[in-house]
């Protein structure tokens, strides 16, 4: 069949045709590709074409789909039971090569979703303070629990408003949200409710609404005021840990000179973890994570958390996670990025590429091109209208982006030459593509 073909067949199925919105294209339009196979640096559609892709499931399929080594764990762990509703080693395994990896973390409790890790986190801090309100940056994405899909209010230090149909505005109003790198609206926020404020939570570096890193310090002027009022600091890596380095971007942070040797309190893992099937964690010090039953009040429970067939993934994906393998990651990102800024600069389409670690996405215009975007404010100014074109292009040449602006790109260990050769082929199209797109009537 064909994608149009299957997409009919979906939406007359599943609400949307889609499991997860992005991948409708509605932001770039069109119809979007069904995969049936990936391997390597390529994935291929119901229609058999062959793209080099740049979404690596989201980030998990940071070694290269069907990696070998990975798929062999999970054909032997599969062959043993899928699931067994008791306790396995490989929980065990896991967890303690996250605690090796990330030093603040004492404890993890292993989950099945990053909503599921960002929600009990959430939990965990409030039992742990004794208060019920929670801070959060616009822009940032914490999966989709009602307290998470908070919108921002008419005042800097006023409560949420629901930023979803079916979310109760008394929940949504435990959330206050606030501009992001602004350390300023977050020193207001604390004047005015502080006593009442029982954590922060934070992407470590934001990168959905595109790559907009921390500035220089930010994330230790944030925990350092957050602790200051006795708030605990959430540090959702569900994205960033393990990709962006061996400690993800706490780690790559904690060895600059920027970073005052600030240690967040909770950690939020996902993607990488898992190696591509549903695994998610939360971890942090000690004391907040035996809070969490059977040693504490906090109740949470999950009937496939660690399950072993996943956790087999996620331990071979760890462990395939070598020095080596992250330069490799970084050089491919910088070749296609600076590629891609080449095309761009090329036909005079004003932009700047944007990084945390060997994540980086494009934002388009002056405003981009001069500073750089720092919080969601600007991210929606910009001239998002270039995209879908240089998106298209993209794919037509058989190189898969993500399908929306508002997302990082995606490297992976098996990017080689000719998969690199490919996508820079395509760039001076794309770009031209982005060139010649004209805005939105108003």
């Amino acid at each position: 069949m064909t994608n149009a073909q299957l997409f009919d067949r979906a939406q007359a199925a599943i609400p949307g045709g889609v499991n997860s919105p992005v991948r409708a294209f509605g932001s770039v339009g069109g119809t979007p590709r069904f995969l049936v196979k990936a391997k390597g640096p390529y994935v291929y559609d119901s229609e058999g074409i062959e793209y080099v892709d740049l979404i690596a499931s989201w980030g998990p399929a940071i070694l290269g789909h069907a990696n070998r080594r990975a798929v062999k764990a999970v054909q032997k762990a599969a062959a043993k039971g899928l699931s067994f509703g008791a306790s396995s080693p490989g929980e065990t395994i896991l967890a303690e090569l996250i605690e090796q990896r990330v030093s603040p973390v004492d404890r993890v409790r292993l989950v099945s979703t990053g909503t599921e890790a960002t929600m009990t986190a959430i939990r965990l801090a409030r039992a742990a303070t004794g208060r019920d309100l929670l801070v959060k940056f616009a822009g940032h994405y914490h999966g989709h629990s009602d307290g998470l899909l908070a919108a921002a209010g008419s005042g800097l230090a006023t409560f949420a408003l629901p930023g979803s149909a079916g979310v109760p505005a008394p929940i949504a109003a435990q959330t206050l949200v606030i501009p992001y790198n602004d350390p300023d609206a977050l020193r207001a926020v604390f004047a005015e409710h502080g006593e009442k404020i029982a954590a922060v939570i934070t992407e470590a570096a934001p990168a959905n609404m595109g790559v907009v890193p921390p500035l220089p310090g930010f994330n230790a002027a944030m925990t350092a005021i957050a602790h200051e009022h006795g708030a605990l600091i959430i540090f959702d890596e569900v994205l960033t840990g393990f990709r962006v380095g061996a400690a993800g971007f706490w780690g790559v942070e904690d060895k600059s000179k920027d970073s005052s040797g600030y240690r967040p309190d909770l950690f939020c893992f996902g993607k990488v973890i898992g190696g591509g099937l549903p695994v998610a964690a939360i971890g942090g010090r000690r004391d907040i994570m035996e809070l969490l039953a059977p040693l504490g009040p906090v109740y949470q429970a999950g009937t496939l958390s660690g399950n072993p067939v996943a956790v087999a993934a996620g331990i071979a994906t760890l462990q395939g996670l070598t020095p080596r393998v992250y330069k490799k990651l970084d050089r491919t990102a910088r070749t296609i990025a600076d590629a891609a800024s080449a095309a761009l600069s090329q036909v005079s389409v004003p932009h700047r590429i944007q990084w945390a670690g060997n994540l980086f996405s494009i934002v388009f215009g002056e405003e981009a091109a001069i500073s750089g975007l720092h919080d969601y404010a600007a991210v929606q100014r910009q001239e998002s209208w270039r995209y879908p074109p240089f998106f298209h292009a993209m794919l037509n040449a058989g190189v898969s982006l993500p399908p929306s602006l508002f997302e990082a790109w995606f490297v992976t260990a098996a990017h080689d030459q000719r998969a690199i050769d490919r996508i820079l082929t395509a760039l001076p199209k794309a770009a031209k593509a982005a060139d010649t797109a004209t805005p939105p009537v108003a």
